[in-house]
């Protein structure tokens, strides 16, 4: 990363810390030194960390801390707004704190959850029958498949599985 995308990055971490200072005092919320960390930690990663992500890297800045108090306080984010859970099939919660509009792809091989925003999909219409029914808070895309490292390895396999083939034709 260059020189002024690191400062960048600095100053957008600073400003998110500050506004994460107000939301708390807004929210009637103690800005605690676990809590702040966790977010941090959030902020500092695109990787959509779960709980159990977050609480080794806070570890090791706050060696007492509990799973219990980095799962409470990521709930308490998500619940006032400064970070949201990237919902997916099956696995462990995940957490996201870039608030920007975007989608996420999510590798279904390895795990990997990557953002990218295509602007169309901003002005997904939510339906009549939902509209009626419902209270849209948010919208979301999220796409399923193998990221293109995976998928090269499928690629691989399927290869080397012809060429096994094709070898006990022969003999």
């Amino acid at each position: 990363m260059g020189k002024k995308k690191r400062e960048s990055a600095g100053h957008d971490v600073k400003r998110k810390m500050e506004d994460f200072r107000m939301r708390c005092h807004e929210m009637g919320l103690k800005v605690t030194p676990q809590r702040t960390a966790v977010y941090r930690t959030l902020l500092r990663t695109d990787a959509h960390p779960s709980a159990e992500t977050v609480f080794r890297r806070v570890r090791k800045v706050f060696p007492s801390i509990s799973l219990d108090t980095v799962n409470r306080a990521l709930l308490t984010l998500t619940d006032v707004g400064l970070a949201f859970t990237v919902e997916g099939s099956g696995d462990a919660k995940r957490y996201d704190a870039n608030l920007e509009k975007h989608q996420h792809f999510k590798c279904v091989r390895c795990r990997q959850i990557v953002d990218f925003h295509f602007e169309p999909f901003d002005r997904i219409d939510v339906p009549k029958c939902v509209k009626d029914k419902f209270t849209v808070l948010r919208k979301t895309v999220y796409f399923e498949g193998l990221c293109e490292r995976c998928s090269k390895q499928q690629q691989q396999q399927q290869q080397q599985k012809k060429k096994k083939k094709k070898k006990k034709k022969k003999k």
